[in-house]
């Protein structure tokens, strides 16, 4: 069988595997800039993440695609989700705010910054995230407006079970791939 796939590349020729190599290029550029104008749009780094644990439910289980937004004129207020990273941590996290105030700072010109602090909290999780802060950042007591992804607007649920079931099991992950690949390759218009 993969010796038939050799003898179809053979008769394709080069410019037609370059063709179908173009073609490919252009699928995945043009996802790239669908991407990076969703973020643009949305101001935020990851307009679309998937939950990865169960610490918000029954809001959100594990596997739903949440959409996000994080425009500078967007307030977070008590009871909003906001989903956010801790330097140091790999994955951006989505629990509740439960406690909000701000801060100003006067600086050595003269002039004021106002940051808003937030402390926040899993609906599934008994006690804050303090702890969860500390072991990241010594000393960090509140989260920061500059550490927040986006604020949730909507969700799919269990859409997003496929992405994780994909970084559970990357053989999976290249298996596909690798026969998508081939698919499109072979699969070209006679």
């Amino acid at each position: 069988m993969f010796m038939d796939e050799i003898n179809q590349l053979r008769r394709m020729g080069f410019r037609a595997i370059l063709l179908q190599a173009l073609n490919l290029a252009t699928i995945i550029a043009g996802g790239l800039m669908g991407w990076k104008a969703l973020c643009l749009a949305t101001n935020s780094e990851s307009p679309i993440v998937v939950v990865l644990s169960e610490s918000m439910e029954p809001a959100f289980a594990r596997g739903d695609i949440l959409f996000l937004t994080n425009f500078a004129s967007d307030s977070y207020e008590i009871g909003d989700i906001p989903v956010y990273k801790i330097p140091g941590a790999n994955i951006p996290i989505v629990h509740r705010i439960i406690h909000s105030h701000t801060s100003t700072v006067t600086h050595p010109n003269g002039t004021t910054t106002e940051t808003q602090l937030m402390l926040t909290k899993g609906d599934n999780n008994p006690t804050d995230d303090l702890g969860l802060y500390h072991s990241y950042m010594r000393g960090m007591k509140w989260l920061k407006r500059d550490m927040v992804v986006g604020k949730v607007r909507g969700f799919l649920p269990h859409v997003g079970y496929v992405t994780i079931v994909m970084n559970d099991y990357p053989q999976l992950k290249y298996a596909l791939l690798g026969t998508l690949g081939v698919f499109l390759l072979f699969n070209k218009e006679q």
